[in-house]
């Protein structure tokens, strides 16, 4: 396995990289949804997302953020936030 932090080859069965500490994200077929350690600015929840679905952290925190802002979408946003 590559780090995708460091590029250089760890083992395939660590979570984290021996040389630069980051975690491994895994390569098999089975993702697990949980809040991210490495890209994390309050609680990781939305890193965790990002990293689910394979997508930029940014995006998914501009849509908890249009949620929490539109109205009627107030209650929905944060309380989707505080559930997640």
């Amino acid at each position: 396995m590559i780090c995708p932090h460091c590029e250089r080859e760890t083992p395939e069965q660590s979570n984290y990289c021996c040389l630069c500490g980051a975690r491994q994200l895994p390569s098999g077929p089975y993702r697990r949804l949980m809040r991210s350690v490495v890209d994390s600015k309050i609680a990781g929840i939305c890193g965790g997302i990002a990293e689910y679905l394979g997508i930029d952290p940014t995006l998914v925190r501009l849509t908890w953020a249009v949620l929490a802002i539109v109205p009627g979408g107030i209650v929905g946003g944060v309380l989707a936030y505080l559930f997640a």
